[in-house]
């Protein structure tokens, strides 16, 4: 197994800023406390544990899928995480994850999509990660 990793560098105090990178190089995004809880421009950590849950859960989904014979033409997944400000001690206290898959073969059922979508939910390597989230919801439905 390859290591991958994301780098942080933060300049000033809180009202300071920062950029947040990957060693691939595909990610140089700058990030700041007005980006993370007052919607200014940047990114911010919620954003990106979004996008790397929804890309994880988006590739177990299809490989579940295509292991039962289905064939998938697209899925689109959102992972939206909800941070609560907790007082001054913020913490993730929800994700939700809504897919939507485009997807033949194998005869699938509506039913069928949503019992591949809660496998994937439990056993993707990054929902497993996010563990300590207090509430994860699901919403599949097939295109």
């Amino acid at each position: 197994m390859a290591d991958h990793a994301g780098k942080a560098v933060w300049n000033g105090d809180i009202k300071g800023s920062g950029t947040l990178t990957t060693d691939s190089g595909q990610l140089n995004a700058p990030y700041s406390a007005s980006s993370r809880f007052e919607g200014k421009p940047g990114t911010n950590p919620e954003e990106l544990i979004g996008a790397a849950h929804a890309g994880c859960y988006t590739m177990y989904l299809t490989s579940v899928l295509t292991k039962h014979g289905h064939t998938i033409e697209n899925i689109t997944t959102t992972s939206t995480v909800t941070m609560n400000p907790n007082d001054g001690h913020p913490i993730i206290e929800h994700i939700h994850v809504n897919t939507v898959g485009k997807v033949t073969g194998g005869n699938i059922t509506p039913d069928d999509f949503q019992k591949h979508a809660e496998d994937a939910k439990a056993n993707c390597p990054v929902s497993k990660a996010l563990g300590a989230v207090p509430k994860m919801t699901l919403e599949a439905k097939l295109a």
